[in-house]
């Protein structure tokens, strides 16, 4: 159990990792050390807390915004209505807001979870679910802002369990195909009906076409994301319990498909669309557990992806309110024969090359 002081919360938000700058560069000196050399600006994980869980992150002009579930962070402001905060290099960051003034009122209770932030049409799209535990008709409805600091204005439900047949309809991301825009949903379930679906969105992304409905994963995935590269469409899913502090056991999974709406293979070759198929990308290790859900990858000035996605610090999982500290995280993203790899499997722990852009080169 942890008790921050209004000191240490304020630290902990403005500043939460560790940079070297040029002058100041870690070097690996051991002869033979299969470990890459550390120069110039680095970081440390987490890269923001107390709490980003299921983050979202966007780029506008030179910034980016991240956005996270609705979390009370325990320094007495109440529940933040999807916090967003601001970073030049996604190492630091600061807190901007919350993207909501008002709950969305087209459901009368639950939390805003798992914002997943867009632009297009000249606007700012923030889809989201809102929901409670063990909610049997949850929903996702979208805001629109002209800004990504928000404020956003609910333009009300999408669709919800009942409507669209698909338990646990929570956990929304948009990916877009040769022009159309699909939406991407799901989270765990046992029911026939179970699983990660899409189905197509209207173009003006209030709406969706409800006989485009395509089944993706099975019901033991959630936070699904896609992301194209050469070719392949890549499914990244978490498995596992998210939020139960030291002993969350949340993990990324992936696999990947010659098209938007399957099959999706892991690399043994098994569909995901059946239980326990998928090839494991990162899970818990000695510092931190319970990574997953994790944000679109982003790529630096130098072509390297980023992976952004939350986990829970062994050593301090929860706010003394019982809040899970699910906390920002981020760590390269490599490909080896075109699959996505994380180094040992694991969220890391010690001084990591920081991402390269314009505005951060040391």
């Amino acid at each position: 159990m942890i008790l921050f002081s209004k000191k240490f919360l304020c630290v902990i938000f403005l500043v939460s990792c560790g940079k070297g700058g040029g002058d100041n560069p870690i070097k690996d000196t051991a002869e033979g050390s299969d470990e890459p050399v550390i120069t110039g600006l680095t970081y440390k994980n987490p890269v923001f807390q107390p709490i980003l869980a299921d983050p979202s992150v966007i780029k506008a002009g030179d910034t980016f915004y991240a956005y996270g579930t609705q979390d009370d962070w325990g320094d007495g402001k109440g529940s933040r209505l999807v916090p967003v905060i601001k970073s030049k290099d996604l190492i630091t960051w600061s807190v901007v807001g919350n993207a909501f003034a008002t709950r969305p009122s087209w459901k009368t209770s639950g939390g805003i979870w798992a914002p997943d932030i867009n632009y297009f049409n000249s606007k700012y799209y923030l889809y989201y679910a809102l929901s409670t535990w063990g909610d049997t008709n949850p929903g996702i409805g979208v805001a629109l802002s002209d800004k990504p600091e928000g404020p956003f204005q609910d333009q009300g439900k999408l669709f919800d369990t009942q409507s669209i047949g698909v338990p646990n309809s929570i956990d929304p991301t948009i990916f877009e195909d040769d022009g159309v825009r699909y939406l991407i949903w799901g989270s765990f379930s046992t029911a026939s009906t179970q699983g990660i679906h899409g189905v197509q969105l209207v173009s003006d992304g209030l709406s969706i076409i409800p006989s485009s409905k395509f089944k993706i994963a099975a019901g033991d995935f959630e936070a699904p994301m896609i992301y194209k590269r050469r070719g392949y469409y890549y499914f990244f899913g978490s498995k596992g319990g998210c939020c139960d502090g030291a002993g969350s056991t949340y993990h990324v999974m992936v696999a990947r498909s010659g098209s938007l709406k399957g099959p999706y293979l892991d690399k043994a070759g098994n569909d995901i669309a059946q239980n326990g198929n998928g090839t494991i990308l990162i899970d818990g290790g000695n510092s931190f557990v319970g990574p997953g859900h994790n944000a679109h990858i982003v790529t630096d000035d130098k072509g390297t992806d980023w992976f952004l996605y939350h986990a829970i610090s062994i050593a301090n999982p929860k706010l003394a309110n019982g809040t899970t500290l699910r906390a920002l995280m981020l760590d390269k993203l490599t490909w080896e024969n075109d699959w996505p790899v994380i180094k040992d499997k694991k969220p890391s722990s010690t001084l990591q090359s920081a991402p390269n852009f314009n505005n951060t080169t040391p």
